[in-house]
């Protein structure tokens, strides 16, 4: 497009009309490159005295009216402009270009004068020179308060305040700048009038400046404490969106009440370090020190967003600052962070506790600048850095589809992040890559990074390979504003633009919080040790609240006395507080929550009973469903033939009231749609199944995307099903859907891995969030995780969901065998942090799904769901086992042949899973049905000691054999054969048979795979086996 522009300069021949379309073309795409002029000249350029002074300003105003429409001007200046574009010298263009061609006087005028191929190349290269400013000017912004920055772009120094341009001074800056140097303009050129293109705001209700003007407003643009990274985006709305608001003059204008807020905010954030600093200077609290500014950073969001219409934020953060922000942001009461700080507060009065850094809050109140309600909540989280990240991402996404808030004008996210951290994570790139998927996005999120350019001892440059932190962001198009943290006023004009980004086009958006640690890691920390240079600079540095106030009393918006009143002020709610504070004898962890459930519990938080209703459905229900997922119920539908087959099985099924594992889920799912309760399945081709057993989501096989869901058509009134494939995460996905599950009790959230043993690369969120959240934070949680798992000789990365991790973080006492009531097996869910299944038919999957809904709490579910028994002819179960009155069996004993001569039998095998199947299979093949008793474990944790210890007593003369198909070191047998000890009071030993100890979870040999099978079952069915271990 730049030839366009170009024409007249290289002075090629073409119609007025045609010219003035094509720029006009041009300045409607406003698309600024960077190029060398090619010249090609028809005819010399002559020397023309008229256009010397203000005639070339003249000139070159009506060359681009005539470019613009050519009616524009006098029919003189069209002839003029046509033959000068045809090839003549300016000063002979009135002439008829026919006879140009052998002007003897051509040659002799060749001069240096100006021309209007002259204009337009310089204006391309003003053009080339604001677009340059544009693109890398926040390389050379004032960024940095302690003005030692790692990233040394540019060794010249940033002149503040620009008032006069000498070119002299920014000879460096520009070469940079323009990378090609200066195109061809010269100090010369300095105070010449260059119209402006629409691609920049710099002019304001100008159309044209002198370059040295140009030159000033670029500079306060884009190099003072403001770095702005934008060009990287492909949309032009939105980067003439950031332009206007960073280049038009005088638009960083505050109002004196502005300011005064301003400073009051800055007080409250300094002080409260300050005050926490003198009264606890040998505690660790992760003080703000060096970022004050994140607190009207903050707020100025909020304030923003609430006046754009958002009625609820979801925050995430951090250690570092968070008490700053609970107080000042949240506004959590202040006696409840400084009791935290006595060492004679009695322990939480529920679960473990956490530390004071890691707790979160959700407080309703007024938005005291737009006087609208708004709710905040800030998440609880570990030390693990940006773990919470897709855990704020799924909550925001819940509370957004609770609400019908479709396009994220109610509710938003902001996520605090450490420079170190948002560099170095990798699910912030996970994260990052959710904004815009349709089923995970939560329309736009704003960053805040506090950068205070250290990460614990370690540098940038050692701490990343690019040149911010923030690089990660341009992934996904965000905008990056740099901002130098101890300029308070640009910290709320770029907090400003961030959340008007985000309300206007729904896209993330980062604002980097360029500053320091006046302190170490942590207050105890010595810094000076590995950075002594950095440090010696900060111990001279004044705080951000001084100058700023300094600057204030300067300007004459507060005198000194109202400065210091407004400091005392607030040091005096803080003392009072901490007189409060010393009353505070327990700690109520419960006052921290983040995620409350209104209405669930009873008023002291516990469940409003102890009971839970039979799972079971009517058979009327349970045929419904049924044909729904065997049918197609949209018109004009064409599926796959395979696809057809397999509804037709359904259907087939349904008839002579039996399930397989896909019905048995559908028939979960479908009765709690029906029942109101919102289920939501993600995970990595979950919309199929990984194993083309599942099938929620029929395409069209003649019209492209064109989808059907059967599950969201079983009843006029039911709640909506969402299943989505998720992308290639599981650390950011399984964090989403934790989040999604906070934020009601009334929905089913389930996560499948495409593989059982894929959920390692997510271990960070089950190891800190899903084992310990209820402990604690008292934070219940129900969400499901579906791990395929099974020994099937696919290979050590496609068999083992790794069962023996999830069972090791079991909090049951193995050497306890607790009292058995009447409601032991409700009491037992209860009190265990999380339940762990692994399901031998569908009936039982279908029940243990619907009591994850049915019961008065929620704890997290993990299901090891199978891959072969999906399709299993045996692996079936009948109407009457889903019934009314029928529930999920913890154990399912054997009710064949052994049943009707307990005494005669000799070896009763414990197992689970789909080996259950095998060990029938070969029990058959011996001979051995009435001899050997097989019992299934459905629910392996909480354990039922009940069940097992009636199973054991039921067969007096048998030894106990725990069979396992994954090896002695993993799976189940070492954390159930110290619990069926204990139930058995140790009377007899547990025998195991299954695959010796492996440092892999299973062979890549396909015979080695069956060689290892036969062995073990050759093992549970020799009743002789164990005999010289006796």
């Amino acid at each position: 497009m730049h030839r366009l522009r170009t024409c007249a300069a290289r002075l090629r021949p073409l119609t007025a009309s045609q010219t003035a379309q094509n720029f006009s073309q041009q300045r409607r795409v406003a698309v600024p490159r960077t190029f060398q002029p090619f010249r090609c000249y028809t005819a010399p350029v002559a020397a023309e005295p008229f256009l010397n002074g203000t005639s070339s300003n003249y000139v070159e105003e009506m060359y681009y009216s005539w470019l613009e429409d050519p009616k524009s001007v006098h029919k003189s200046w069209d002839v003029f402009f046509r033959n000068a574009n045809a090839g003549a010298p300016p000063g002979m263009a009135h002439q008829s270009p026919l006879s140009l061609a052998g002007l003897p006087q051509a040659q002799s005028l060749a001069g240096a004068q100006p021309n209007v191929e002259k204009l337009v190349e310089d204006h391309l290269a003003v053009q080339s020179l604001i677009r340059a400013y544009q693109l890398n000017g926040h390389h050379n912004a004032d960024l940095d308060p302690l003005g030692i920055s790692c990233i040394n772009f540019d060794d010249a120094p940033v002149p503040t305040g620009v008032q006069n341009v000498d070119l002299a001074l920014f000879k460096d800056r520009l070469s940079i700048l323009t990378v090609g140097g200066f195109y061809g303009l010269d100090e010369s050129d300095l105070d010449k009038v260059f119209r402006l293109p629409t691609t920049t705001f710099i002019g304001g209700t100008e159309t044209a400046l002198p370059l040295r003007e140009i030159i000033r407003r670029l500079e306060m643009a884009y190099c003072q404490h403001i770095g702005v990274e934008f060009m990287f985006i492909n949309d032009l709305d939105q980067c003439q969106w950031i332009r206007e608001k960073f280049e038009k003059p005088g638009v960083m204008q505050f109002t004196l009440e502005e300011k005064r807020t301003l400073l009051a905010r800055m007080v409250r954030s300094t002080r409260f370090e300050e005050f926490l600093q003198r009264k606890w200077s040998s505690e660790k609290r992760f003080g703000l020190e060096g970022c004050e500014s994140l607190i009207p950073a903050l707020k100025t969001i909020i304030d923003k967003s609430s006046e754009k219409g958002v009625e609820n934020v979801v925050m995430g953060m951090p250690h570092r600052g968070r008490l700053n922000v609970l107080a000042n942001v949240i506004r959590k009461e202040l006696e409840q962070i400084f009791c935290q700080f006595d060492s004679k507060l009695e322990a939480a009065d529920e679960g473990s506790g956490d530390v004071k850094y890691h707790l979160g809050m959700y407080h309703r109140r007024i938005n005291r600048v737009t006087d609208r309600n708004i709710t905040l909540s800030l998440m609880a989280n570990p030390s693990h850095l940006e773990a919470v990240d897709p855990v704020v991402q799924g909550k925001t996404k819940a509370e957004q589809f609770y609400c019908g808030d479709t396009e994220g004008h109610k509710v938003m996210s902001i996520l605090m992040h450490g420079d170190a951290a948002f560099a170095g994570q990798g699910v912030v790139y996970e994260t990052f890559h959710l904004s815009d998927l349709p089923s995970y996005s939560t329309h736009g999120t704003v960053h805040v990074v506090v950068n205070n350019q250290i990460g614990f001892t370690t540098d940038p440059r050692m701490a990343r390979s690019s040149p911010y932190p923030t690089d990660v962001a341009r992934v996904v198009n965000a905008p990056i504003f740099h901002v130098n943290a101890d300029d308070p006023e640009a910290v709320v004009y770029v907090c400003n633009v961030a959340a008007e980004w985000r309300a206007t086009f729904h896209k993330d958006v980062v604002v980097d919080l360029v500053c320091y640690r006046r302190l170490g890691h942590n207050e105890m920390d010595e810094p000076m040790f590995t950075q002594p240079l950095m440090y010696k600079q900060i111990k001279k540095q004044k705080g951000v609240m001084q100058k700023y106030g300094e600057k204030l009393i300067a300007e004459g918006v507060v005198t000194r006395q109202e400065y210091e009143e407004e400091i005392a002020k607030y040091d005096k709610i803080c003392e009072e507080a901490h007189v409060r504070s010393k009353d505070e004898k327990i700690l109520h962890i419960k006052h921290w929550l983040d995620s409350p459930w209104p209405g669930f519990f009873n008023l002291d938080g516990q469940p409003k009973s102890l009971t839970c209703p039979s799972t079971g459905l009517t058979e009327e229900e349970l045929t419904h469903i049924g044909q729904v997922a065997s049918s197609v119920p949209v018109e004009d539908f064409t599926i796959h033939g395979g696809l057809s087959r397999i509804l037709k099985a359904r259907g087939e099924m349904i008839k002579n009231r039996t399930v397989d594992w896909a019905l048995g889920e559908y028939m979960a799912f479908g009765s709690l749609l029906k029942e109101g309760i919102h289920v939501r399945l993600s995970g990595q081709d979950v919309e199929r199944g990984t194993f083309s057993h599942r099938h929620h989501v029929l395409h069209d096989q003649n019209v492209d995307k064109r989808v059907c869901i059967p599950m969201n058509h079983v009843a006029p009134n039911q709640a909506p099903y969402t299943v989505c494939n998720s992308s290639l995460s599981e650390y950011g996905v399984l964090g989403f859907e934790l989040g999604f599950a906070m934020a009601s009790p009334n929905a089913l959230v389930l996560w499948e891995a495409q593989f059982g043993d894929f959920h390692n690369t997510a271990q960070c969120i089950i190891d800190q969030f899903i084992c310990p959240g209820q402990a604690k934070w008292v934070r219940q949680n129900g969400i499901v995780l579906l791990l395929p798992h099974g020994m099937e000789g696919m290979g050590p990365e496609h068999s083992s969901a790794r069962p023996e991790r999830f069972l090791q973080m079991c909090n049951d006492d193995p050497d306890v065998l607790p009292s058995i009531t009447e409601d032991f097996a409700i009491r037992q869910l209860h009190d265990c942090n999380w339940i762990v299944v692994n399901c031998s038919n569908p009936g039982n999957f279908f029940h243990v799904l619907r009591r994850q809904i049915l019961a008065p709490f929620r704890k997290p579910l993990i299901v090891f769901t199978p891959k072969s028994l999906l399709r299993h002819p045996e692996a079936r179960s009948n109407f009457d086992e889903m019934l009314p009155g029928t529930d999920f069996q913890r154990l399912i004993p054997d009710n064949g042949p052994v049943a009707q001569n307990p005494a005669g039998v000799k070896r009763i095998v414990f197992c689970t899973g789909k080996v259950y199947y095998e060990l029938t299979k070969e029990r058959k093949a011996h001979g051995m049905e009435d001899t050997v008793a097989i019992a299934r474990m459905e629910q392996l944790s909480p354990f039922p000691f009940d069940l097992v210890k009636a199973e054991s007593e039921k067969y007096p003369n048998a030894d106990l054999v725990w069979c396992q198909e994954e090896h002695k070191n993993q799976g189940y047998y070492d954390y159930v054969k110290p619990r069926m000890r204990t139930t058995i009071d140790r009377a007899k030993p547990v025998w195991y048979a299954g695959r010796p100890p492996a440092a892999a979870p299973a062979t890549g040999n396909k015979k080695a795979h069956l060689v290892e099978l036969k062995n073990f079952l050759d093992t549970a069915f020799d009743l002789d086996a164990f005999k010289d271990q006796m």
